[in-house]
């Protein structure tokens, strides 16, 4: 078949450099790219256990439960938003916006859990940033102090 095809190239005027077999370039990687196996996990962790107070499409409820969509809370600092999983929050505002709703802690989800959620709502919603792991949850419940 292979020679057929080298054949064909030669009287077609084509370089048999043409229908070489090409390889898959790999995909570049960076420092800031998010597995997505955990997005995957992290959506099914969402859909349990979050979806209810902040919808579907992170956009929360008015003056209730807080969007994640594009916020401080979401986009910032890992070890505050951790700590949101691990003690819940409750009268804060985010982003200048009050919102009534206590958020409960989520201490029982395991680390993966939580580093696999976090994942997720931080690169959802049109939401960007980089991946929570399992260690850093880790090291976040070690030191917690609520």
């Amino acid at each position: 078949m292979k020679q057929t095809l080298l054949i064909l190239a030669v009287l077609a005027g084509c370089s048999p450099a043409a229908f070489a077999q090409k390889k898959p370039t790999p995909k570049a990687t960076s420092a800031t790219s998010v597995p997505t196996a955990a997005v995957l996990k992290g959506r099914a962790v969402y859909t349990q256990y979050c979806l209810t107070c902040h919808q579907a499409d992170g956009g929360g409820v008015d003056g209730m439960n807080p969007p994640l969509t594009k916020t401080d809370y979401v986009l910032g600092d890992k070890t505050r938003l951790t700590k949101v999983l691990l003690n819940g929050l409750q009268g804060q505002d985010i982003n200048g916006e009050e919102y009534h709703n206590v958020m409960p802690s989520q201490d029982y989800l395991n680390d993966q859990q939580m580093a696999d959620v976090l994942t997720y709502v931080r690169n959802s919603f049109g939401n960007k940033a980089s991946a929570v792991t399992a260690a850093e949850v880790k090291a976040v419940r070690a030191t917690n102090k609520k």
